[in-house]
């Protein structure tokens, strides 16, 4: 997401001004925002593609649209607010969650639709709550059904539909590059109403979150439990559609949460978001959903953007801008791709053939499928001693696999596991280790022209791999990749040991990569360190030299522990290049232990987008 400075900044500075009086002078939070805000991005719209994007859920705002006397500003403000933004904080879509109105009357009603006008161009739900109707939702007529039935919302791109009666309705929404699901359903969803909401759900395939005012309540402590209707739902709808993740609803408080297993043996995540036994009614309380997909989260916090916007606020006023208690700020940890699999499996990009990621200057590509290696066959098969992974390009660099020291068959063995975005759909299971030292490589021959190509012009390395959850037993300084021959026979004496090969990739013991090598001019061992490096996750690592220096790249993000010494091309003495393990004093101890999946050396320095992952030339 491109920016929240506006919206953090004023909530930081909330909390550092708790007890600001109405007469004090200080410069207001909001102003000192603005003059750092950046312009607003994407043209004020939401960028429905970002991994990162938010859905707003305001909660019962019945005390604020009140016939026997309120004020509907705080409602305005939040709905100006998520309009204003919008595009900052990536508001893909609100959900209301019903008790619009504290009687549900025509004057109540015209109150709330003009409120409602500040909401703009923002796409959002409303559904009904017990102060708004009364009975089933085969009611017909009510004031609400006139104010907020199918016709509001028959202009928004988000809008699917409404049952029948009209008075449940669901949206599509578009965040994160792909569709979700918003049902809107009645405080009291009549048998009609949850046959239409299965036939819904049956036609779109969409991991959902459902919304209605009454499903959960919660004790004091916000453990939530089922209402009497939310049992109902639970039983007759939600355990047994596993598109349904995540449910939402309002009218009672406090504020809570639980988490169910539904039939399908998956989790399903149940909130009560209500404030209206809040200062000021809630103060048009407003709860964000932030979903972040790379991280696998969904963050959630609440706030008032009506507090927020007051240049001066009393100790009570700036005691309600932001809850901050364990029902009101928290983080759900979700891996989308896992949890949707069943109904919405990610649509991968599909394989590609050698001859579209072999760039100018390509030296070598290696890939474990049919392309590549004969024997590619059914998951855990093991590869036999001798056999070929060959060179794509042509160029006579193919690999021969080796068993190492006594180990058995299955220290190495073909996967049909991947990085999502590989070429080849297919990598090579390496389990090495130590005590005894075991493992499998794959070498080049002795001919190979690989083994000499110096590079001076420059290079890029780049493989594909992934280490085991759990990552068991002692795996430190296992080697990935490397040239064969001694740093010392190569005149190179300014590492830790002249034994150490001339260029390797290592991991190790902190689990950080380490990529060191001895360039050909000079006595030296430039060394590029990663992070630690995540376990039980596929990633791309690619070494890049441009003739002076190397970086390392991880998942085409540029690491800072490149070394500064000039580096020019790699002191390679004529011996074979190895994939799996790392040769020391002609003897290689234990082999890699994990994935290893596409595996390229190209001759001149490429940029990110050209890496194997952007499958670009």
């Amino acid at each position: 997401m491109e920016n929240k400075v506006s919206r953090r900044s004023l909530l930081q500075a909330a909390a550092a001004l708790p007890m600001i009086s109405a007469a004090s002078a200080t410069v207001s939070a909001p102003s000192a925002a603005a003059a750092t805000t950046p312009a607003t991005p994407h043209g004020g719209r939401p960028d429905t593609t970002d991994p990162q994007f938010t859905i707003a859920v305001l909660p019962d705002t019945q005390y604020l649209l009140d016939d026997g006397g309120s004020d509907a500003e705080p409602v305005r403000a939040t709905l100006r607010h998520l309009v204003r933004e919008q595009a900052r904080d990536n508001i893909v879509f609100m959900a209301h969650l019903g008790d619009v109105t504290e009687h549900g009357t025509v004057t109540e009603m015209q109150a709330a639709s003009r409120a409602f006008d500040a909401a703009g161009r923002l796409s959002y739900s409303v559904l009904a709550g017990n102060h708004d109707v009364s009975g089933d939702d085969q009611r017909g007529d009510s004031p609400y059904l006139r104010t907020f039935g199918p016709r509001r919302f028959s202009g928004m791109k988000t809008y699917g539909g409404s049952s029948p009666d009209g008075y449940n309705s669901y949206h599509v929404v578009r965040g994160g590059g792909r569709e979700w699901l918003v049902l809107a359903l009645d405080w009291r969803v009549s048998d009609a109403g949850l046959t239409w909401a299965e036939g819904v759900l049956d036609k779109h395939q969409l991991p959902t979150i459902l919304t209605t005012h009454d499903i959960v309540w919660a004790e004091d402590d916000g453990q939530a439990h089922l209402s009497g209707n939310g049992q109902r739902l639970w039983d007759r709808l939600i355990r047994g559609n596993d598109q349904i993740f995540l449910a939402l609803g309002g009218h009672y408080w406090p504020s809570g949460r639980t988490t169910m297993t539904n039939d399908a043996g998956n989790p399903v995540h149940l909130h009560i978001t209500n404030y209206q036994d809040r200062y000021y009614g809630g103060a048009g309380m407003v709860r964000y959903y932030a979903f972040d997909l790379a991280r696998g989260v969904i963050d959630v916090e609440t706030f008032s953007p009506w507090l927020l916007g007051k240049d001066d606020r009393t100790p009570l006023e700036a005691e309600h801008v932001e809850l901050s208690g364990d029902v009101d700020r928290f983080t759900v940890e979700i891996d989308f791709d896992e949890r949707f699999a069943a109904f919405a499996p990610p649509v991968l990009p599909a394989p590609l053939p050698p001859s579209a990621v072999m760039p100018r200057g390509t030296v070598a590509y290696w890939r474990f499928d049919e392309a590549g290696l004969a024997t590619a066959g059914a998951d855990g098969t093991p590869v036999a001693p001798g056999t070929v992974a060959r060179d794509l390009t042509g160029n006579g660099n193919d690999l021969t696999s080796q068993l190492l020291h006594a180990s058995a068959p299955e220290a190495l063995t073909w996967s049909a596991e991947h990085h999502d975005a590989q070429p080849a759909r297919g990598s090579l299971r390496f389990d090495g280790g130590k005590g005894p030292d075991r493992g499998a490589v794959l070498r080049t021959g002795p001919n190979a022209p690989v083994n000499s190509a110096t590079f001076e012009s420059g290079y890029t390395i780049e493989t594909f791999l992934k280490l085991p959850e759990p990552f068991e037993g002692d795996h430190s300084w296992m080697g990935i990749l490397s040239w064969e021959g001694r740093a010392g026979d190569a005149g190179k004496h300014s590492g830790w040991s002249d034994d150490e090969p001339t260029c390797s990739l290592n991991l190790s013991g902190e689990r950080f990569l380490q990529f060191v090598v001895y360039p050909v001019p000079v006595d030296a061992d430039p060394t590029s360190w990663s992070h630690a490096i995540p376990v039980g996750r596929w990633m791309h690592v690619a070494l890049v030299n441009d003739g002076r220096h190397t970086v390392m790249y991880v998942d085409g993000s540029k690491i800072a522990r490149n070394a500064s010494e000039e580096s020019r091309g790699i002191s390679t003495l004529g011996k074979p290049f190895a994939i799996g393990g790392t040769q020391s004093a002609e003897r290689y101890g234990q082999g890699f232990y994990g994935w290893i999946g596409d595996t390229r050396i190209v001759s001149r320095a490429l940029r990110p987008e050209q890496f194997l992952t952007a499958r670009g030339k």
